[in-house]
Parts: structure tokens; C-alpha cells; sequence
């Protein structure tokens, strides 16, 4: 048996140790002859059996390590694309090999392997490194070369490895510093203990790398900061960095910053114009903590230098502006308590922002100030205006186009629609010259290209194309999900099972004149003028509609179909123009009843116990059995819930009772599930429980970026005049009460919205939410009901509106000054009605 045989025999048992061993014992012309036989294996295998197919990589990466004979092959092997499927471990066999080869091309391999490397995962750094050390060259300066070096540093070892002393000067240089520094604070600050750390270069670093990345900076360099506990000279080195930090860092790092200003301001050590420009940095700051500490520390610094008086004024002048009643109010108390010390440009900036205030806080600073500071005029934000959801994608102009938008890495629901479409197109347009343009797929074929992910809709649709340019079938391992007829068992299959159809009209040689489920409008519509254009085309054709590609077209039609249309489609002759006149003359598909209910899970390993909202739709009896599936919610994990609203554009409430499992499971998660409230917004036809449940999902989403696709969503249903407003109010009521929903996230998006245009769709909204949520007497109120107050009242002042609400009336009158006190007697003031003459 030839070495081949031998290695090939252990590499289908996945023997890594027995392939290793044999590797080693291979003389000149074995390796020769392995190294011509091995790549071609390689690219022969198919992955038909996942787990067998995996098992072989590790011996086969071994092989070409021990047998390719130029630096650049061995490299290119161990960053072949099967390889990122090999479990890790191998780098010391890998290491032993390797050791075999002179040390200039061993040498070679490392400057080519750290070029190579990318974050986050950096395969084979280790191998790179070790060669480095061995064979002394000078180590790569590549970013992702330096983070390895960083994930690897120990204090027992740095002092006398070659890439502690190459890296150490650069460490805060490194661009991908945040893939390692968090782990390895405690061993930088061991090190400058220690001594192989300079301290002074590294406090200057971590500054300088603060001040770099500005709102980007890490929260790390805070930690490896406050580890070295800087003395008062090493603070006030760096007083003016500090300085610099307080504009744009993130609220960590600018905590950190205002404790070393704060400090040397107490101590004396802190320059006046450096303190100005601190407490002015910190009051346009955004983030209530940060004003607060501004303001306290403001009222002490003025205290200590009276001289300080405008200079202080004129941040708390700033902090009028914000919304916050509380922060408001304390502005306010320093700003009149300073009023006696305060010069020319103290009073001028204090009257000029105080028009913005509160009428009550108004006056207290005019009667300090002056008196006759006049109110500013409320600004009215006008709604953006909506169309029928985002453009549309262009059509593909020629093969090439269409083939090289398939070989992209993503796809969209939009550009799904759009390649099936532009296959169709040219394989009757221009078939050959189609197929030319897919020759690169088939030679040679990569089976990776199509995916092993049968879920991927990317991986879906090139199927569909390799139907076309391969009908044969000989180049390709089917799928179950392609090659299934199409089902429709919830929205994914009315996509996926589409492809399959289309596919498989390819696949025996009929091919497809139009597709009829294309949308003509991005809400996913299709104009019924347009659909009858295509059934037309289909009759004039002979051809006979696909099942699924008639029924997602049927689904698509806008509630309101004119009768010129209706009548149209009666004079077709096909069943499939015959299905469309019924659907049109009936109507479409019903409206049901939806009920929504919250629910701990009992099902799935990591799931048990966490609540989710489950939906339940009366299907009504003389429901078409096509459609049956549809009227069922989905309860599995999906990643494609954006497209749904697409599907049933005309019937948001099916559509959202598909989405409300998935988006509350979700509701911690940053996966852009909320997307899908975007195109729900832009649908036709009754908004309820449904639609309100799902809204409320990315009202409450833990993640800021989640929630503005909810504030997009109410912005666009506003602009539409369509806000559910009772039915949200009640769900929120619901949710945000038994423990399911934040109060304060809900409120961020109502703000938002508010601050977009939406400010009378938030007053239903508002009005609606607090008899339910305001605490009655003697009860603790809720995290987040005072911010719902001050929404409120943002809403109505803009508004300019005129209410009685007897709940809010019954806190503001309570003892006290709480927040909560304060922001209800606020609302009250600014929505009271006039007071009736006794006369």
C-alpha cells in the first residue's frame, strides 16, 4: 500500500494522530507524491455526510503542511475555505512539522500566515508566532499580528518573550485593541507594578487612546486606569487631556475625566480656564448622571472662587434646555441662588435660555433676573411623508448584472423578489447568454457556494439559478428544502417553496414566461392592473401558473381592487385567471379575530420558563384549505421575520400574530428582528391586538438600535393616520404591568416620536397609558412612569392641548415634591382647561 493509500485510509477515520505519525516517517518522494494527489482529493469531496466529510479536514490539513513543498502553498493551504470547518488543536502538530523545513522558508511561512490573519477568530496566529521566535525575524506589525500577541500575554513570560519587547511601545496602537485589552488589565497592571511596563508611557497611553477614539473609547482603558491609581501630579499632568474627554466620551469615560478635573479643581491644581471649559463640555452633555454631577459640582467650585459666577451660569443657561423636569428645576434653584453674584454675561445667557423653561420656572428666574422674559413659541416638527413602503430595486439590466447581484453575500426580501424575477426575465430573453454568465459556478463547482445552510435565502435562490444553467442536475447535491414541493406552512415556505417550484420548471425544461408575485409597490403589493398584464402573458403563453407563485399574488392584491379590474379578470379563460376574478370579486383572503396572551415557555432546553407571547387566530370555517397554514402562528426560531409583511400586505394582523412569539423571545437580542415593524407599518387593512402586541415588542427592546425600527414604525403609522392607539395603550398597560415591558424604553420611543412630528399620535397614546399605570395613593410608583408624565407633556405642549385628565389631577395634588409629584402637576398645568366664570 503507497503512502497515498495509507494517508487516505486513516483521513476517512479521521486518525489525526495515527495521519501525524505517518507524516513524520515520510521520506522525499512520499511527500512528492502526496502533494500531487492532495488538493484534488480535497476539492473531490463532498460534504453529503457532514460529520464524515469534517472528520477528514484535520488529517488532510496536516498532510499539506508536511507534504507542499513552496512557503506560499503550504499558507494557502492551512487558509483553504473547507478548513474553517476543522475543529482547532492542531497548531502544535502543525508547529512539529513545520520544524522540518529550513529556517528561512519556515521564516517565509510566518510573514505569510500573520498577512493572513484576520479578527476575530486569527487561525493559526499561534503557528505564526512560534516560527517568529524561532527562527528570530522581525515580528509582523500587522494589526491582527499585535492582538494575538495581546490575547497571549502573561506576566510570568512577557519579560523575555521577543514580541513583548517588539509590541509593549505600541500596545495602545493597535487598532483591534478592544478584541483583547478587556481580558488583560489585570496583566498590564501587574506589569507596570512589576517593572517590565514603564508606568509613565502607559498612563500616556491609555489617555491618548481615549482621546482617539472619542465615543468609541473603551470602557477597558476606564478599568486599566482606575488600576493604576494615579497620585495628584500624574492628574494634573493631564488636566487639559481630561478636559478634552468630557465633549464626546462615553459616559464611563467621562465619569472618569470629571473625577480627575473634580479633584484637581478641589486641591487648587485646576487651571479657571480648563474649569470653564469642563462644566460647559459637561452641561451639552446628553446623559442626566453627568448633568447632575455638573450641576453639583458647578455649586460647589462657585462656592470655593465667587469669581466663578458667570462662568457657571452660563452652563446651567444650558441645561434649561433639557426635557427633564428634575434637572430642570436644580438649574434652576443655582441659577436664582447665584443671581446676586452674577455679572453682565451671566444675566444675558441666563435670560436667553430661560425662555424655553416651564412657565412656573420662567417666572422664578424672570422675578430674579429682571423680570418680562417672554416665553419662546413652540416649534411643530411636520410628520415625514410615507409613500407605499421603500423603493423598489431596479430591474437587472443584462445577465452579467443579474449574476453578479446573486454572488453577493446577502439578499433582502426586496432583492429576492428581484433576482427571481431577473432569472425568469433573461433565461426567456437571453438564455445563452445567461447561462455564459453562470459557467464560473459549475467550473469549477464549489458546493459551498450554494450552502450547507438549507435555512439561507441566499443559498435558496442561487439553487434556483444552478436549475437553470445545470437542469441536469450533475453538478449539484440536492436539498431537501429546494427539492420539496412547495408547502405553505408559514411565510418562509411561501418564499422557499416558490424557489422550489421555479426550480424545478427549470429542472424539467419548461421554464417559466412572468412571474406573477413580484411587487410592484415596496409595502410588497402588486398593482391588479400589473397582475392581470401577467396573467395575459401567462394565457397568451399557454403556460400554466405555479401554485405558489399565484397564490403569493393573490395575497399580495391591495384590499381595494377598482371593478374595471374585477371585470378584467373575469374575462380570463385559465384557472389561474378564474382564481384571480373570485379573489378579487370575494374580497381575498378574510379578516379573523386575533387574540394575543403572555405565557411562560414549556417547551425547549433553554427556553423553559421564559415568557413569550403566543397569538391564537380564529380561522374562520369556510377558509380555503390553501390558506389554512397561514391562519396558523409560528412558534420556531426564524431569521427572516422582515419578510413577512411582505407576504400578506393586506393583513397585518395575520402578519404580526406570526411575529409576536419570535419578536418576544427576541426582545434582548440585537438581531434586527424589529425590522419587520417597518413593513408591517406600511400594510393595508385592520390594525388590533396583533399589530399591537408587535409594536409594543420594539417599543420594549433592550437595545436602542431595535427600538428606533419601532420608532420608524409608529412615525410612518402616524403619518398614515393609522395608530392603533387604544389597543396599544391597552397592550402596553398590559405588558409594562406584569413585569414584561420597561416603562422607560417604551417611553425613548414615544419621545422619539414625539420629537419626529408624531406628537399627536403619542397624546393618544399618552392619554391612554396613564389611568392604568399611575400609582394610586400610598403605592410606590413604577420605574418609568414620571418619564411617561414629562412624554406627555412634551406631546401636549407642542400639541397645544387642552384635556381633562382626573388621574393625573389626583397625583399633582398630593404632598410633596417627587419627581413624580412634579411631573404630574406640570402635565396638569399645561392641559388644564380654562376656568368656567361664576357670573
Amino acid at each position: 500500500m503507497s503512502a497515498w493509500e495509507r494517508l487516505v485510509k486513516l483521513a476517512k477515520g479521521g486518525d489525526v494522530a495515527r495521519v501525524f505519525h505517518l507524516l513524520l516517517e515520510l521520506d522525499a518522494d512520499d511527500r512528492k507524491a502526496v502533494a500531487a494527489q492532495l488538493p484534488g482529493h480535497l476539492s473531490g469531496l463532498r460534504p453529503a455526510d457532514w460529520g464524515s466529510w469534517r472528520h477528514q479536514l484535520r488529517p488532510l490539513r496536516l498532510a499539506g503542511v508536511a507534504c507542499l513543498g513552496g512557503a506560499a502553498a503550504v499558507t494557502a493551504w492551512l487558509f483553504r475555505r473547507e478548513f474553517q470547518w476543522a475543529q482547532h488543536g492542531d497548531d502544535e502538530r502543525i508547529i512539529l512539522l513545520l520544524r522540518q523545513r529550513p529556517a528561512e522558508w519556515r521564516a517565509d511561512v510566518a510573514r505569510r500566515i500573520a498577512a493572513r490573519l484576520r479578527l476575530p477568530e486569527l487561525r493559526h496566529w499561534e503557528v505564526a508566532a512560534a516560527l517568529v521566535r524561532e527562527t528570530g525575524i522581525e515580528p509582523p506589525d500587522g494589526d491582527a499580528f499585535m492582538v494575538g500577541w495581546l490575547r497571549s500575554l502573561h506576566s510570568r513570560t512577557a519579560a523575555t518573550d521577543p514580541l513583548f519587547t517588539a509590541f509593549a511601545p505600541r500596545l495602545f496602537e493597535i487598532d483591534g485593541l478592544g478584541e483583547a485589552l478587556p481580558e488583560q488589565v489585570g496583566t498590564i497592571a501587574r506589569l507596570v507594578e512589576d517593572g517590565p511596563l514603564e508606568r509613565k508611557p502607559v498612563i500616556d497611553g491609555i489617555v491618548g487612546r481615549l482621546l482617539r477614539d472619542g465615543p468609541s473609547a473603551l470602557s477597558a482603558l476606564v478599568v486599566l486606569h482606575d488600576r493604576l491609581d494615579l497620585d495628584i501630579d500624574e492628574s494634573a499632568e493631564r488636566a487639559r487631556d481630561y478636559t478634552r474627554l468630557l465633549p464626546a466620551g462615553p459616559v464611563a469615560v467621562a465619569d472618569l475625566a470629571l473625577a480627575q478635573l473634580r479633584r484637581l479643581e478641589e486641591a487648587g491644581r485646576l487651571e479657571e480656564e480648563l474649569f470653564a471649559e469642563a462644566v460647559e463640555a459637561l452641561a451639552f452633555r446628553p446623559e442626566k448622571k453627568l448633568l447632575r454631577a455638573a450641576l453639583s459640582w458647578a455649586g460647589d467650585a462657585v462656592l470655593r472662587d465667587a469669581r466663578r459666577a458667570d462662568v457657571v451660569l452660563a452652563a446651567v443657561s444650558l441645561i434649561f434646555a433639557q426635557d427633564t423636569l428634575a434637572l430642570q428645576e436644580r438649574a434652576v434653584r443655582l441659577a436664582v441662588k447665584l443671581a446676586p453674584q452674577a455679572g453682565e454675561t451671566g444675566r444675558e445667557a441666563v435670560r436667553q435660555a430661560a425662555a424655553g423653561l416651564p412657565e412656573e420656572l420662567l417666572e422664578r428666574v424672570s422675578a430674579a433676573y429682571g423680570g418680562d422674559i417672554a416665553a419662546e413659541e413652540v416649534t411643530v416638527t411636520p410628520l415625514p411623508a410615507v409613500g407605499q413602503g421603500p423603493a423598489l430595486p431596479a430591474p437587472y439590466a443584462s445577465p452579467e448584472q443579474l449574476v453578479r447581484a446573486v454572488s453577493a453575500h446577502e439578499v433582502d426580501p426586496h432583492t429576492f423578489e428581484r433576482l427571481l424575477a431577473g432569472l425568469v426575465e433573461w433565461s426567456r430573453r437571453a438564455p445563452d447568454a445567461l447561462r455564459e454568465a453562470l459557467r464560473p459556478w459549475l467550473e469549477p463547482f464549489d458546493p459551498f457556494f450554494f450552502g450547507p445552510n438549507s435555512e439561507n435565502p441566499l443559498h435558496v435562490v442561487r439553487r434556483v439559478f444552478l436549475a437553470f444553467a445545470s437542469p441536469e442536475g450533475g453538478h449539484r447535491q440536492p436539498t431537501p428544502a429546494i427539492r420539496q414541493p412547495p408547502t405553505l406552512g408559514g411565510f418562509k415556505q411561501l418564499y422557499f417553496g416558490r424557489a422550489a417550484e421555479l426550480a424545478r420548471s427549470f429542472e424539467e425544461g419548461d421554464g417559466y414566461p412572468v412571474l406573477l408575485a413580484t411587487p410592484t409597490a415596496g409595502s410588497g403589493h402588486v398593482d391588479p392592473e400589473v397582475l392581470l398584464d401577467r396573467l395575459e402573458l401567462l394565457e397568451a403563453a399557454g403556460a400554466r401558473a405555479l401554485p405558489g407563485d399565484l397564490i403569493q399574488a393573490l395575497l399580495r392584491l391591495p384590499r381595494d381592487v377598482p371593478d374595471a379590474c374585477v371585470r378584467r379578470a373575469q374575462r380570463l379563460a385559465s384557472e389561474a385567471g378564474r382564481a384571480c376574478a373570485a379573489w378579487m370579486r370575494d374580497g381575498g383572503a378574510p379578516d379573523p379575530r386575533v387574540t394575543v396572551h403572555l405565557a411562560k415557555e414549556r417547551n425547549g432546553y433553554y427556553l423553559t420558563g421564559v415568557p413569550a407571547l403566543r397569538s391564537v387566530v380564529d380561522v374562520p370555517d369556510d377558509l380555503p384549505e390553501e390558506l389554512r397554514p397561514l391562519y396558523r402562528p409560528e412558534t420556531g426560531y426564524a431569521f427572516t421575520l422582515e419578510w413577512w409583511p411582505l407576504a400578506m400586505p393586506s393583513h397585518p394582523e395575520i402578519v404580526a400574530a406570526h411575529l409576536v412569539w419570535m419578536m418576544s423571545i427576541c426582545i434582548d437580542s440585537s438581531e434586527s428582528q424589529t425590522q419587520a415593524l417597518v413593513g408591517l407599518a406600511h400594510a393595508d387593512g385592520p390594525l388590533g391586538s396583533a399589530v399591537a402586541h408587535a409594536l409594543a415588542c420594539g417599543m420594549g427592546h433592550a437595545h436602542a438600535a431595535e427600538r428606533a425600527a419601532a420608532t420608524d414604525a409608529l412615525l410612518t403609522l402616524a403619518a398614515r393616520g393609522r395608530v392603533p392607539a387604544q389597543a396599544l395603550a391597552q397592550t402596553l398597560t398590559k405588558l409594562v404591568a406584569e413585569g414584561f415591558l420597561k416603562l422607560n424604553r417604551v417611553v425613548s420611543v414615544l419621545d422619539d416620536a414625539t420629537q419626529a412630528g408624531a406628537h399627536e399620535a403619542v397624546w393618544e397614546v399618552v392619554v391612554r397609558l396613564l389611568p392604568g399605570l399611575l400609582p394610586q395613593e400610598g403605592e410606590r410608583p413604577r420605574a418609568g412612569v414620571s418619564d411617561l408624565l414629562a412624554a406627555g407633556a412634551r406631546a401636549a405642549r407642542i400639541g397645544g392641548v387642552r384635556a381633562e385628565l382626573p388621574e393625573v389631577a389626583a397625583v399633582a395634588a398630593r404632598k410633596g415634591s417627587s419627581r413624580l409629584v412634579q411631573e404630574a402637576r406640570r402635565l396638569q398645568h399645561l392641559v388644564a382647561l380654562p376656568q368656567k366664570s361664576t357670573l
